[in-house]
């Protein structure tokens, strides 16, 4: 039986060439991990108030609510730097089938663009379903910084390496210097602009979580590890697990110091407060926990996937149909809480609830990579 569905699977669903088994399974665990944040929303109804440069900060009484928080940290750096990714194997692929720079640009610009239009028309509308209410009319979420973020680096799609790596310094030094003093939150205008590149915050007609400057040096990032993974994935994999050490290294000292690269100082002084870093917008010591633990296990995969591919394939089903279940995931979870636990549950009732999304997902999204391996120059496909 095993055999059999693994065949069908190669058959019918996986991809023919092109793709990297550890990539797409790091891609679906995020996937599983951002579905697990969002449950703590829509079902346990417990989620932290999240981590600002300013204003209140998350307090955690009991170690379970911020563990379940902690590792649902690795998603949205995981998107952007696996983005960076995708964008270097989509630009080599398709040059190699004679498409030419502008209508590789052109593509990234749609589809940015889209993923755009995607936050503001259909993904606000499931955050209107919370549980607590909703009342931001116009809400700048994670797919709007990654639509802007790819149209921003897709000018940077044909540097070589080394200036990549100088454009990376600039903006990780350049966005340390532009955060905000904490004790200036509340004085600083609400002005568009600001919001959408620059700062999260806002009010209730416009607010900002994902400013598309900040979240941008990891696509860069991204954008590099690329060209790594396009000339020696073996040497790439290995390479990530040396900087995903120097990361964590980094992190604690620079975290020790509770200076520059904290954006604010540590609450008070338990594993929790020197854990729990900011991450609206990334502080340098979120970027550096979350991307040094994302790529120590990109390594680890690349052993598994060399080891026994097929205990990786369920999660890379997730990783090769992101956007897909990102649409679906939101109103799933907000349907199930609805339904199924209307006044909220514990963090562990919630687990099932968080497994029933996923189970209830994943058959869609075989049925949707089928779909894209039957018809790959539909329009669906090619954007989404």
């Amino acid at each position: 039986m095993i055999a059999s569905a693994r065949t069908i699977y190669r058959e019918k669903i996986a991809p023919t060439s092109g793709r990297l088994l550890a990539v797409d399974g790091l891609r679906g665990l995020i996937i599983v991990l951002m579905a697990l944040d969002h449950a703590m929303h829509f079902v346990a109804q417990k989620h932290s108030s999240g981590e600002y440069w300013g204003g209140p900060f998350p307090v955690y009484a009991d170690p379970l609510p911020f563990i379940t928080r902690f590792i649902t940290h690795l998603a949205a750096p995981g998107f952007f730097f696996l983005m960076g990714v995708g964008m270097i194997f989509f630009a080599h692929s398709r040059n190699g089938a004679g498409w030419s720079r502008w209508s590789i640009l052109r593509h990234l610009w749609i589809r940015g663009a889209l993923l755009i239009v995607i936050q503001l028309i259909i993904i606000n509308r499931a955050w209107e379903l919370s549980p607590s209410g909703w009342g931001v009319e116009i809400y700048i979420g994670v797919l709007f910084a990654l639509g802007g973020a790819m149209i921003a680096a897709s000018f940077l799609l044909w540097l070589r390496p080394r200036h990549l790596l100088l454009a990376l310094i600039v903006l990780v030094i350049g966005s340390e210097l532009l955060h905000p003093e904490p004790a200036l939150w509340g004085t600083i205008g609400n002005d568009a602009g600001s919001l959408l590149l620059l700062r999260p915050g806002g009010d209730n007609q416009l607010w900002s979580n994902y400013p598309i400057l900040p979240w941008l040096e990891l696509v860069v990032f991204g954008l590099l590890f690329g060209h790594w993974l396009k000339s020696d994935p073996d040497r790439a994999y290995r390479r990530g697990l040396f900087l995903g050490l120097i990361f964590l290294v980094s992190f604690l000292f620079v975290r020790w110091l509770d200076g520059f690269g904290n954006i604010r100082p540590r609450a008070g002084q338990n594993w929790i407060d020197f854990l729990n870093v900011v991450k609206y917008p990334p502080s340098l010591t979120f970027t550096l926990l979350t991307t040094g633990v994302n790529l120590i296990i990109l390594w680890l995969f690349s052993k598994i996937a060399k080891a026994n591919s097929l205990i990786l394939e369920p999660l890379a089903v997730f990783g090769r149909a992101p956007l897909f279940f990102y649409i679906l995931h939101l109103f799933f979870y907000a349907g199930i809480g609805y339904l199924l636990a209307p006044d909220g549950t514990t963090i562990g009732s919630m687990i099932p609830y968080w497994l029933l999304g996923l189970l209830l997902l994943f058959p869609m999204c075989i049925g949707y990579l089928m779909f894209k391996k039957s018809r790959p120059q539909s329009l669906l496909v090619r954007y989404l």
